[in-house]
């Protein structure tokens, strides 16, 4: 698949073609300064909507994917997938991230998670304003962590909104450090002085080469995305993201955070951390610990469905063939039977 940006002449705050081509159409979502003090937050919305196939798009529910960290949405088999099961496919590059990165703005650079949830609830409002009568955010990584957090924060704040969210997909959320907890006990207290003093001091890009290599056309993979918005070997980050993180995730480990919505987490069954490609790179995570996801996912909510899926990848979506076919099966079927609220008709 290409992702190579083309000319456009349309205004970016106004839906244009995007780089995945004519099926595909973004806008930017203008979100004031940056907090961080980088110049204009932006916010960038990508749907699926094929020209001459949407009679019934705006009647549909709606999903919006959400991307990790040195990400970007480009996963377009995903929605066409559920665009071909009668649903309304959205994605959000976050502020700083993929699309939405503006000049001079450091890729993904945060000092608080809850500074993307004016992306996300920018994103909300376009959609469903757009006539889509729910949401179901399907959130990757880090992005799960962020979206859990958002969700939780919309429950408690804007009860309306929070009622336009029909579900919950968990793509390998990141909710917990994937070391040992001596070396994470160590690590707190640390960031915790080192981001007063040193908050942007960098640190190493995430360990994302064993990963990376396993998906990209270049080394072992099958996937041609842009390796500027997303390096094999990951974007630099900073203690004090860094330090964010660990902060959203003291709070789910406390049982501070409920979506308040029916929850799905998929993961792969097992991990392979800290080693160099092989061929078992391919039917793992080689980036989080899957124990604690399948640990710490029951605690983000009342209705938590954990569907660990024997050789998945990181992104559950770009796994080989059939852990790939089985995440989008389950995915599928759970959204028909839950957030549509249709009752068990499986996969159409």
């Amino acid at each position: 698949m290409s992702t190579t940006p083309g000319p456009t002449d349309a205004p970016s705050d106004r839906w244009h073609e995007d780089l995945l081509g004519p099926d595909f159409q973004s806008r930017d979502l203008h979100l004031g300064p940056d907090p961080e003090g980088e110049g204009d937050a932006v916010a960038t919305v990508v749907r699926h909507r094929p020209p001459g196939d949407d009679a019934d798009f705006s009647g549909r529910p709606a999903l919006l994917w959400v991307s990790g960290m040195t990400d970007y949405f480009f996963q377009e088999h995903v929605a066409r997938h559920f665009h071909e099961h009668g649903y309304a496919f959205y994605a959000v590059d976050l502020r700083k991230c993929g699309r939405a990165r503006q000049d001079g703005q450091r890729w993904h650079y945060s000092a608080d998670l809850a500074n993307y949830f004016p992306d996300l609830t920018a994103s909300l409002s376009l959609i469903t304003e757009a006539g889509h009568p729910s949401l179901t955010p399907i959130a990757h990584s880090t992005g799960g962590l962020v979206a859990a957090l958002w969700l939780d924060r919309l429950r408690r704040t804007s009860p309306a909104r929070h009622n336009r969210i029909g579900g919950l997909i968990l793509n390998s959320p990141w909710l917990d450090m994937q070391y040992p907890d001596w070396l994470v006990r160590l690590l707190r207290p640390a960031l915790k002085a080192f981001g007063a003093k040193l908050p942007n001091l960098k640190i190493p890009g995430g360990n994302l080469g064993t990963y990376g290599a396993s998906i990209h056309s270049s080394r072992h993979g099958e996937w041609d995305f842009d390796t500027r918005m997303k390096p094999l070997g990951g974007h630099p980050k900073y203690v004090i993201w860094l330090r964010a993180v660990l902060a959203g995730q003291a709070k789910v480990h406390r049982g501070e955070v409920d979506v308040g919505v029916p929850a799905l987490t998929l993961c792969s069954t097992k991990s392979y951390l800290g080693q160099p490609y092989s061929a078992a790179s391919d039917t793992a995570d080689t980036v989080l610990d899957v124990n604690q996801i399948q640990r710490w996912a029951p605690a983000l909510g009342q209705d938590m469905t954990v569907a660990a899926l024997d050789g998945a990848r990181h992104d559950v979506f770009l796994s080989l063939p059939h852990a790939r076919e089985e995440a989008l099966t389950t995915s599928t079927r759970w959204l028909d039977e839950r957030a549509r609220g249709t009752g068990d008709q499986g996969v159409s």
